[in-house]
């Protein structure tokens, strides 16, 4: 999509949300931002934040770069935009949730498992940026081996999410919130062919579909009237 397309769509964005969406977008200029989820995820094109999760304006605080990275914290590191919009997020926004998302078809996993040149000036900072997901490839060598292509890149994608949600905690913010209760961290996969989303249950170690995280929630919820009621019950009984 060339310059002059874009501009083309411009118009057509203002004519179709201009009028949808102007107390939104006035309100959140008088207001200020207050979204509720930092949503980690890779630059690829065919990844969209607020498509996925069908959200407005707002609503998302987002990061994106080749292959949805989370360089460890590092205090004497160079300036790196991925840890300013962590801290910013947590210390600033507040915000309550953090959503790591991983894909299918990763550039970046596929990557890992090529050699670049050294001398390729142009390829300098990706060289360098590849280095955060070395761990998840190791791992995916190990469990599935080299020979099917398509599964070991499939494993490093997987294991790229867990990796960097491990890298999400070295953060003093995520980590403290986390230990606190204020805030909740996930990581999730997405297939770019059907638009399926996983997330990696820490409990089973596995993926499983989004989904289930609701059923699990209603079921801890009925528990919890369950007690509930029976508390009121036991109460008024005495």
């Amino acid at each position: 999509m060339g310059a002059e397309t874009l501009i083309k769509s411009h118009k057509q964005f203002k004519k179709k949300y201009g009028k949808k969406y102007s107390s939104l977008f006035q309100r959140l200029v008088d207001e200020g931002q207050s979204p509720k989820t930092l949503f980690i995820a890779c630059s690829d094109s065919r990844v969209v934040p607020n498509l996925i999760t069908y959200a407005k304006p707002g609503d998302l605080f987002i990061a994106r770069n080749i292959g949805n990275f989370v360089p460890p914290f590092d205090p004497e590191s160079e300036a790196s935009s991925t840890p300013a919009v962590i801290e910013y997020a947590l210390s600033v926004l507040n915000v309550d949730n953090i959503i790591l998302c991983g894909h299918t078809d990763c550039g970046a996993c596929k990557s890992l498992h090529k050699d670049i040149p050294l001398d390729d000036i142009e390829m300098t900072h990706i060289r360098k940026w590849l280095r955060f997901g070395e761990s998840a490839k190791e791992q995916a060598i190990a469990f599935v081996g080299i020979k099917d292509k398509k599964m070991l890149y499939r494993a490093t994608e997987k294991f790229n999410v867990i990796e960097q949600l491990k890298n999400l905690l070295t953060y003093p913010a995520v980590k403290r919130k986390v230990a606190e209760g204020k805030i909740f961290v996930q990581g999730w996969y997405y297939h770019l062919d059907n638009g399926e989303l996983e997330y990696f249950d820490p409990i089973e170690h596995r993926f499983l579909p989004v989904e289930t995280v609701l059923d699990k929630m209603e079921a801890q919820q009925q528990e919890s009237d369950s007690e509930l009621n029976e508390q009121e019950f036991n109460e008024a009984a005495q």
